[in-house]
């Protein structure tokens, strides 16, 4: 009894203080958080990718790809970042040329300590980079950062059903398929229906 009422005033362990200058690393890919300087690259995928995109995302507002939305967003990102609630990181390929190149996002977000270490991963790859395994390998990165670093028991995410290539995905990285659950997230204005999935540490 002793033990269980002591255990009910442990604090929990420090959460771990990451730098904004993290970098993650593969043979082929590079995750960073985003910089002002590659709104040009960021810009010219997201409009090359709108169509392959858009049923898959929040509704895109007017200004989606406006210098000024993209400003708004990495400000937000660099917050929650420093607070601690999540780990927004842009996707860059090595091709061998001077300049990696950016090929999409993952984030890391929801991020919580204490009895729940968990977080729920998020991602969008390009449409000319789909099927070539990075997603694959970024959500692998970003879990061993969730596990490793941050010392997470537990990463979810969910897609909806006929999103199969990011069924593949998350079954290629290792996630499980847990549940259902209908009208969980606004998807292109519209409330849609998703699978839920989770991958625990170890």
């Amino acid at each position: 009894m002793k033990d269980f009422v002591a255990s009910l005033f442990t604090m929990p362990p420090p959460r771990p203080r990451v730098s904004l200058d993290t970098r993650l690393m593969s043979e082929r890919l590079l995750l960073r958080a985003g910089d002002s300087a590659d709104w040009k690259q960021w810009r010219a995928l997201r409009d090359l990718s709108r169509d392959y995109l858009v049923p898959w995302e929040p509704l895109w507002p007017p200004n989606a790809l406006s210098y000024g939305f993209y400003c708004a967003l990495l400000r937000k990102q660099w917050r929650d970042w420093r607070a601690g609630r999540a780990f927004a990181f842009t996707i860059f390929l090595d091709t061998g040329n001077v300049r990696p190149v950016l090929v999409g996002g993952i984030t890391l977000g929801d991020v919580h300590y204490a009895s729940a270490q968990k977080g729920t991963i998020g991602y969008w790859v390009g449409k000319p980079y789909a099927g070539q395994g990075i997603m694959t390998e970024a959500v692998r990165m970003v879990c061993d950062f969730a596990f490793d670093r941050l010392r997470l028991h537990r990463v979810e995410a969910s897609c909806m059903p006929a999103n199969e290539a990011s069924k593949t995905v998350l079954r290629r990285a290792g996630f499980d398929e847990e549940g259902f659950a209908k009208a969980y997230l606004q998807i292109n204005g519209t409330r849609e229906d998703h699978l839920l999935w989770g991958k625990r540490r170890g």
